[in-house]
């Protein structure tokens, strides 16, 4: 066990004859109690400076580990997002492939619609020019032909008759 200025202040030693002196002794003990006490007090406080460093120490490496934990979290965060971005930005080219897909395919069944339908339409309106030619050149062949006159005549009778009283 080490020795305290306590110690070290009640020691007696026993006197013997051709001994030191006893004041010299006191005095340096005295010295050895004071220069004892102010290694104690800066042990004691060299202790308490390593204690409170080592509490900083543990809080800066407590911060550390905390910090690296959070640089990997925002690194495994930051590669999370920027793999769901590439995720939606397929995504979202898929559909506007599908939607581009959907309106071409429309627009194509559309356009084939319209040609089926213009397509008709110049067949009927060559069917109708074609009828209306014929009626046209056999309207104009009747009245070249003498059926007009023999038409008017029967027209003018009867018109005759339809005036004539009728006595029956």
């Amino acid at each position: 066990m080490p020795l305290s200025p306590i110690d070290i202040h009640n020691k007696e030693f026993r006197r013997s004859l051709r001994g030191y002196n006893e004041d010299e002794v006191d005095d340096f003990l005295e010295r050895v109690i004071q220069d004892y006490e102010a290694l104690i007090r800066q042990n004691k406080q060299l202790e308490e400076e390593i204690a409170r460093l080592n509490e900083k120490l543990a809080h800066y490496q407590n911060l550390e580990e905390s910090l690296s934990k959070s640089i990997l979290v925002a690194q495994e965060t930051a590669e999370e997002l920027k793999n769901n971005a590439k995720k939606e930005a397929q995504l979202i080219i898929r559909e506007a492939e599908k939607n581009a897909d959907r309106i071409i395919s429309e627009a194509l069944n559309k356009a084939r619609k319209v040609a089926l339908e213009v397509e008709e339409m110049q067949k009927q309106a060559a069917i109708f020019r074609a009828r209306f030619r014929s009626l046209i050149q056999s309207q104009l062949e009747m009245m070249e032909s003498g059926d007009w006159e023999s038409f008017e005549r029967e027209l003018a009778r009867r018109e005759v008759a339809a005036a004539e009283p009728d006595f029956a």
